[in-house]
């Protein structure tokens, strides 16, 4: 007969609610800045819980159009749960995180994936699709996904954190923040932006205690942005940091000080139209151990991890080819720009969904939801890269492979637009 003897359950140490609006909640932070205190600190091998808000903090909703999307508050983002001391860990450590699992809330068995505004966000293609705000909620039936919005298609989720990191050093913030402000001063007006500097709008550090203002304010001031990762790992976004992985993260400050947040139920390599994932509100369990001097034992400048062993089984793929040619564009020639490689490839796997009856919406919006796989096919043929992205079939209930004949068009409806009925709409190709 089962006991209860010996029996603990996990401890929960960050509580929240994912329908109330994340600067109404403790425990949750949206800058980085070696002030914040922990707001929990748990032993090295203790296993335990963190709840996470979806990354804007509630602001998005389950519903049909994408007018959340084109009004969200990006000052606010991302929402972090932590930080969680470690005891015991100390500048100069490895820090050493086990994703024991990840899982949405039972009560939000949903998650949404969006194509920003190009002024209020933007994504890869902000430019070339003069980007409108447009969304896909996905169904959650234990590992699979599905959407009212992209119809056709159902696929297991990788779930993982999108960002996940250690706090910073003082030292450190000041490295991020001259650089990227750097940056910011040699592309004025930059559309989209192409950093984002601290700015106290918006910023929220939600601790069991009241901080001093003087602390406070400093810490709005001169927080981090959460966008982009760095050398502590931040907003990352692998795909692959499932449950099973275990990671090694850098420690700047006594504690370490981990955060987490952004969670996704399944994302393809790249996150390609920003809001690309298909985020969802959750629940994720860690251990933590950690490696003394183990930044200097193994040339630690930015995190490792060994990725999950749970994988979905999907081995049939569609590949396409991308080289650093605009040939989408205006035909200009780059050298070895694996990035400009990425999008080529993308584009030809949009013009082909569009093909099977698919909008550009719907096709830009999945590839950025569903598990596709993109890889560097070659970086030393010069003047072209060559980049892959692969989908895969088995996620479509219709035959989606090329036939003599062509392919089988079929209208599949549309994703959640603007109230307005804008859509996005290449640049030059009449143009909203």
């Amino acid at each position: 007969m089962a006991t209860a003897t010996n029996s603990k359950p996990i401890p929960t140490v960050i509580s929240v609610d994912p329908f109330v609006p994340a600067d109404q909640q403790k425990g949750i932070h949206n800058r980085w800045h070696p002030e914040i205190p922990a707001f929990a600190t748990v032993k090295p091998g203790e296993a335990f819980k963190v709840q996470c808000v979806d990354w804007t903090g509630a602001q998005i909703g389950n519903n049909d159009t994408s007018d959340d999307i084109r009004d969200v508050d990006l000052t606010k983002v991302h929402n972090l749960s932590g930080p969680v001391a470690v005891e015991g860990a100390e500048p100069g450590d490895c820090l050493v995180v086990d994703i024991l699992d990840v899982q949405p809330f039972e009560k939000m068995p949903w998650g949404y994936t969006g194509i920003f505004e190009l002024e209020n966000g933007g994504g890869l293609f902000a430019k070339e699709f003069k980007s409108r705000a447009a969304k896909a909620i996905w169904d959650f039936e234990g590992v699979y996904a599905s959407s009212r919005h992209i119809p056709g298609v159902r696929f297991a989720g990788v779930s993982h954190p999108g960002l996940i990191g250690t706090m910073p050093s003082a030292e450190l913030l000041k490295t991020w923040n001259e650089r990227e402000c750097g940056l910011i001063a040699e592309h004025p007006g930059a559309m989209p932006a192409v950093a984002f500097p601290p700015e106290p709008t918006g910023a929220y550090v939600g601790t069991a205690e009241p901080l001093p203002a003087d602390v406070l304010e400093k810490i709005m001031k001169e927080g981090a942005r959460t966008i982009p990762g760095r050398e502590h790992g931040g907003n990352c976004d692998i795909k692959n940091l499932s449950k099973g992985s275990r990671c090694y993260f850098p420690v700047f400050v006594p504690g370490a000080l981990l955060s987490v947040g952004d969670l996704h139920f399944s994302q393809g390599d790249g996150e390609m139209s920003f809001c690309g994932a298909i985020e969802m509100a959750g629940i994720i369990t860690f251990k933590c151990s950690i490696i003394k001097g183990g930044v200097d034992k193994f040339a630690l400048k930015q995190p490792l991890f060994l990725p999950s062993p749970v994988d979905p089984m999907y081995s049939s793929k569609l590949i396409f080819e991308g080289i650093s040619v605009d040939y989408h564009g205006d035909g200009k020639q780059y050298n070895m720009d694996a990035t400009v490689a990425y999008k080529m490839a993308a584009l030809n796997a949009i013009a082909y969904l569009e093909k099977l009856g698919y909008t550009r919406q719907q096709a830009y919006l999945l590839l950025s939801a569903a598990p596709v796989e993109s890889h560097v096919g070659a970086i030393v043929d010069s003047p072209n890269a060559c980049v892959t992205l692969g989908i895969p079939t088995g996620i479509f209930d219709f035959d989606i492979m090329p036939k003599p004949e062509g392919l089988d068009f079929k209208s599949r409806g549309q994703a959640a637009i603007r109230s307005d009925g804008l859509v996005d709409t290449p640049v030059g190709k009449n143009s909203a």
